[in-house]
């Protein structure tokens, strides 16, 4: 990859390879956006709604049509099947999905016990993983789906409004693994409307204003 020095982000200057690497990333709707994170580090995006924040996330999933360059610990996107993309930069939509009847069948099977330690850092009853996901609160579908995405390990998480719908213990609890998570080197671009949650979690905080990026 080839770039002049006033293109340069800050982790490149500093000579280090970002995780997370966004050049001229753009969409009809959105952009250009440039941004990078570095390795156990976290973006906080705050803005108003409609902005452009989850179009953003899902630009960098490659979920919606866009134009540019994303790079995940130095290896293209576009050289990766998308599939295997989206498993290393893992998108949390803040509106959880679900395609199967209950909770467990969302899950790999032998990926119980780490899902259940996880449930139970996150204030999740055990019987939940059994439960009809129709019987599942709003919270209860928030915080299993950021389980969905924690068990498979993935080394970047694109998170989008995680906390939104959760009680003040459950974004304790949320926030508190995520840092841990960051601790052990994941990287997190996080969407936010709390702005007292970008101070909490964000190593450098920006606001999206009318599809672009500025640093707050």
């Amino acid at each position: 990859m080839s770039t002049s020095p006033g293109n340069l982000t800050r982790l490149e200057r500093q000579g280090r390879t970002p995780a997370l690497l966004v050049k001229k990333l753009r969409s009809k709707f959105a952009g250009p956006f440039e941004l990078s994170v570095g390795s156990g580090e976290c973006a906080a995006i705050t803005g108003p709604s409609g902005s452009g924040k989850s179009l953003f996330l899902r630009m960098i999933a490659d979920l919606d049509p866009n134009e540019g360059e994303v790079w995940l610990n130095g290896r293209e996107r576009a050289s990766v099947a998308a599939p295997e993309w989206r498993k290393q930069a893992t998108y949390v939509s803040a509106e959880s999905g679900w395609w199967a009847d209950t909770v467990t069948e969302h899950f790999p099977a032998n990926s119980r016990q780490e899902v259940a330690n996880l449930s139970t850092l996150l204030g999740l009853r055990g019987d939940l993983l059994d439960a009809p996901v129709g019987q599942l609160s709003t919270g209860e579908k928030q915080r299993l789906s950021l389980v969905r995405a924690l068990s498979r390990n993935p080394p970047v998480l694109l998170l989008d409004e995680p906390t939104g719908p959760l009680d003040e213990e459950s974004v304790n609890r949320v926030e508190g693994l995520l840092q841990q998570r960051m601790v052990s080197g994941t990287s997190i671009l996080l969407v936010t409307h709390d702005p007292n949650q970008a101070i909490r979690l964000g190593h450098r905080r920006y606001r999206m204003m009318a599809g672009h990026l500025e640093t707050a």
